[in-house]
């Protein structure tokens, strides 16, 4: 395979992702209103932006369309059938299928406060009725290009992951480590009492940590022998390459310090910023720990894998030379030694499903 020496055009996905536009679907505009004289007005002052329109007269109706549907904009009355406006946001919003689903909640009765209740309750915009064609097809068409936005996005991360692992398939004897490590690293955490976000963090972190290497020549990435001065200089740089590849992703943001600091070590010999102790970041010393006992227990050309056992006599070691965290280490070989590879493979999965929460 053809080694990529140059990560600008990937940091340019991210600085472009405006760009982004699904051009061979319309948007589709969910209009949710128990009158449908209200309905045929929207759909009409509409008609020049050329959506799809779907139809509910009530919010049952509406999430029953959700779930089968892709909506790209709901338009609602602040006064519906069932529920109130407000409280059908609220619901919409609270969901993580439907959280980042713009809504337009439309409404004839003055006031400020209701204006106030509207947005609080989640609603994007508000607008009163009956309100000028042009300032309703503004609205519409500004939220439908922040939801296009907000899809590429998503892509742009698929496409990071998919280049994740295909760093990872340039070289066979790595062959599936992304997926132990994000196992390792996660189920660490939740031993820790993490939270969700850090979770996902060390979830994305253990198939993104490498994705530097992206840029490095596989005469370097792939040699043999030991690498010259100047090839682990080329090496090391895959940390910051990668930082720099993942840095464009606002949905990365908490991924970045893993990225960039998991080879740091606790006596600051590691790099690139020979960070010490605790200026490490704490998810960047969980996946290091988790990436030393993977690579100790896989088979490589020149070494046998060593059992899990032995694996965790050498990171305690590597803790009395000063390289990992004292408090960590005893952590994770407890977990590693604490539990059967089925049962423990068994409960970490199911935690890590539920605390990812369909990732």
């Amino acid at each position: 395979m053809a080694s990529l020496t140059t990560t600008a055009p990937l940091a340019a996905i991210g600085e472009h992702v405006e760009l982004f536009t699904v051009l061979d679907t319309p948007p589709t505009v969910l209009i949710v209103d128990g009158t449908e004289l209200n309905r045929r007005v929207v759909k009409a002052t509409l008609s020049s932006i050329a959506p799809r329109f779907l139809e509910a007269r009530r919010p049952s109706e509406a999430f029953e369309i959700l779930r089968s549907e892709r909506v790209d904009l709901v338009i609602c009355d602040m006064f519906l059938p069932e529920l109130n406006g407000m409280e059908f946001c609220r619901k919409l919003k609270s969901e993580r299928a439907t959280q980042l689903l713009p809504v337009l909640m439309l409404t004839s009765v003055q006031g400020s406060e209701h204006e106030v209740d509207g947005l609080t309750s989640g609603a994007d915009e508000y607008l009163l009725q009956p309100a000028h064609p042009n300032v309703l097809r503004a609205r519409v068409q500004s939220m439908l290009r922040h939801k296009a936005a907000l899809d590429s996005l998503d892509e742009v991360e698929s496409i990071l992951f998919t280049l994740a692992q295909a760093v990872e398939e340039r070289d066979k004897c790595t062959s599936d480590h992304c997926r132990r490590l994000s196992y390792f690293s996660v189920e660490l955490g939740i031993r820790l009492g993490l939270g969700r976000n850090d979770l996902l963090a060390l979830h994305r972190g253990g198939y993104l940590h490498d994705i530097g290497k992206i840029g490095i020549p596989d005469s370097i990435l792939n040699k043999k022998g030991e690498l010259t001065a100047e090839e682990w200089h080329v090496m090391r740089s895959h940390v910051t390459r990668g930082e720099e590849i993942c840095r464009p992703m606002k949905s990365l943001e908490a991924v970045l310090p893993v990225i960039r600091h998991h080879h740091e070590k606790w006596d600051g010999t590691g790099y690139p910023d020979n960070l010490r102790g605790g200026q490490i970041p704490l998810l960047a010393r969980i996946l290091q720990i988790a990436d030393v006992f993977d690579a100790l227990t896989s088979e490589r050309p020149y070494k046998r894998a060593q059992s899990a056992s032995d694996a965790c006599r050498m990171l305690e070691d590597e803790v009395g030379r000063g390289w990992r965290d004292p408090e960590l280490v005893p952590v994770f070989v407890r977990m590693i030694e604490g539990e059967s590879d089925e049962a423990r493979m068994s409960s970490g999965l199911r935690a890590m499903a539920r605390s990812l929460n369909h990732h």
